[in-house]
């Protein structure tokens, strides 16, 4: 979500009331685990395995809520919160006022479990960076580990970071599961250019991971 629209002391989306009702259509395909298929693959071919040098995929884990989402390459320890969907049919980032706060929507998959989970996070805010300010900065490798209600913590792999513009925006190829069966996660804030004239960001950035690692939270038994 946009740190400038929050400048602009108005209620800033993550997306555009005409991109999410694309989403909305495509959503019935993540909960039956449909494979998505990346920005820039043709249609009909597959999503291709990890890059080289990344590690395999971990089998899903059953669904649990998400507490708290570490990103240490980043430096955030970020409590999560669930959003739905505001008045306008858009995603409900969490409140201004609570810039290090992570939104999970909350009625997409859980993080951990099969599908593309979805977090978002301001970029900034009137006078400093918010939890999100660095997510462009992430590499392929780097981890991103969610503690869940459930004791358990899911650990991600970034596998890439992408911006995908406002204009054309495809909401299924930032979204949508790449690999079928496999549990991923997307953060997501705003990216590109800033529009004083619109108050917003001109794209999204979003990094793509997917489940590697799972184990107990300190302190709870396995």
């Amino acid at each position: 979500m946009s740190g400038g629209e929050a400048k602009a002391g108005a209620g800033g989306r993550l997306l555009t009331f005409a991109a999410w009702s694309v989403l909305v259509l495509g959503l019935w395909l993540w909960g039956k685990e449909i494979t998505g298929v990346p920005a820039g693959t043709p249609a009909g071919q597959a999503a291709a395995p990890p890059a080289a040098g990344l590690p395999v995929a971990h089998v899903p884990l059953s669904a649990a809520m998400p507490a708290r989402v570490d990103v240490p390459a980043m430096g955030v320890q970020a409590p999560v919160i669930a959003r739905g969907l505001d008045a306008e049919g858009a995603i409900d980032p969490p409140p201004y006022e609570l810039p290090g706060t992570v939104g999970w929507w909350g009625a997409g998959p859980a993080p951990g479990a099969a599908g593309a989970a979805l977090m978002v996070g301001h970029v900034d805010t009137k006078s400093k960076p918010a939890v999100f300010y660095g997510l462009s900065a992430l590499r392929p490798g780097e981890k991103i580990r969610v503690s869940r209600a459930d004791g358990t913590v899911a650990e991600f792999t970034v596998e890439d970071v992408r911006v995908h513009e406002r204009a054309g925006f495809d909401p299924q190829a930032a979204y949508g599961p790449r690999v079928k069966g496999r549990a991923e996660l997307r953060l997501v804030t705003c990216g590109g250019s800033y529009d004083k004239a619109a108050k917003r960001y001109s794209a999204n950035v979003v990094v793509s991971a997917y489940l590697t690692g799972a184990g107990a939270r300190a302190g709870t038994a396995a």
